[in-house]
């Protein structure tokens, strides 16, 4: 019975990837996909990548429609930076707690307490609040967009633990907003510890999301990208991986013959979670739900982003 339920799962699965395959081709679609996402949406996606690298994309394709299997922010991104595009979530309830941290009400109470600050504003933050920032990043250019930015008092807005990171790479003063991811924030000391002592011979990479001691503890730290890159081009065999789990299907394709433990059962992202095939193909065959962000916060928000693409 049981063998029986799984191939008709599959067949299913096939079914799915085959209607997708072919909607795409009718509204000249592509999929991007976060590097968290479901193995099944990874599979399917033109682009996998980060926050920044599917930026990126959605800034320069020369499809109609954008497929955005992310979170929220992410598509909000996508629309800013093509707004001609249709842009599609497969679920609308795919939000993120962290950007939800940061408001524009208290962004702007801070810029008066700090009239000569820069705001810089990590990627996770949604579209309103980027329209009152100076400049957007990622985790892949934090530190070179802080330095880029022409003034000795810098704004960061919404994540501590990065803030933290990035703020030991500058001279300037950085004033920290209390958010935090959900996720990242959960890994522990003890959690590394424990996974040490079980594989003495791995490395430990880690993403500067995670608690600034749970960081202090990596061999390598680095935004998603970072960790995949290094993790291919390493010549250790063996890693304790200190990101989200969905970062494991570009782990093993890159690498298959290297081994990779997650540091806790619990790096699992709830929001990037709910997309699945049949929303995929859903969102696809209805052109719902679409991202909407009003003109005049879009004009300023892009203004953020765009000087986050400058930055070399």
């Amino acid at each position: 019975m049981e063998a029986l339920a799984l191939e008709r799962k599959e067949e299913q699965k096939r079914e799915l990837k085959e209607r997708i395959a072919q909607l795409k081709k009718e509204r000249n679609a592509i999929i991007l996909a976060h590097y968290y996402q479901r193995d099944e949406i990874q599979e399917i996606a033109d682009f996998r990548g980060d926050s920044f690298l599917l930026a990126q994309k959605a800034a320069t394709t020369d499809a109609d429609v954008i497929v955005f299997c992310g979170v929220h922010f992410m598509g909000e991104s996508a629309k800013i930076l093509a707004p001609n595009k249709t842009v599609l979530i497969p679920d609308e309830r795919a939000g993120c707690p962290m950007a939800d941290m940061v408001n524009v009400d208290g962004l702007r109470a801070l810029k008066k307490q700090h009239p000569n600050a820069k705001v810089v504003a990590y990627i996770n933050t949604s579209a309103d609040v980027k329209s009152e920032t100076d400049i957007c990043c990622t985790s892949a250019n934090a530190i070179k967009v802080i330095n880029s930015v022409d003034s000795d008092e810098i704004i960061w807005v919404p994540d501590k633990n990065l803030g933290d990171y990035v703020s030991k790479f500058t001279d300037k003063k950085v004033i920290i907003w209390e958010g935090y991811c959900n996720t990242h924030d959960m890994l522990t000391v003890k959690d590394v510890e424990e996974m040490r002592a079980l594989h003495p011979n791995a490395q430990f990479v880690v993403h500067p999301e995670c608690r600034p001691e749970v960081v202090k503890l990596g061999d390598f730290v680095g935004s998603t990208t970072a960790i995949i890159k290094y993790c291919k081009e390493s010549d250790c065999q063996e890693f304790i991986v200190g990101t989200e789990d969905g970062t494991g299907y570009q782990l093993r394709l890159d690498s298959p013959n290297k081994q990779f433990h997650f540091a806790t059962k619990y790096l699992v992202c709830p929001n990037m979670k709910v997309n699945n095939l049949k929303k995929v193909a859903r969102c696809l065959e209805t052109m719902q739900p679409q991202i909407y962000v009003p003109p005049h916060i879009a004009e300023q928000a892009k203004a953020s982003l765009e000087r986050m693409l400058q930055v070399k």
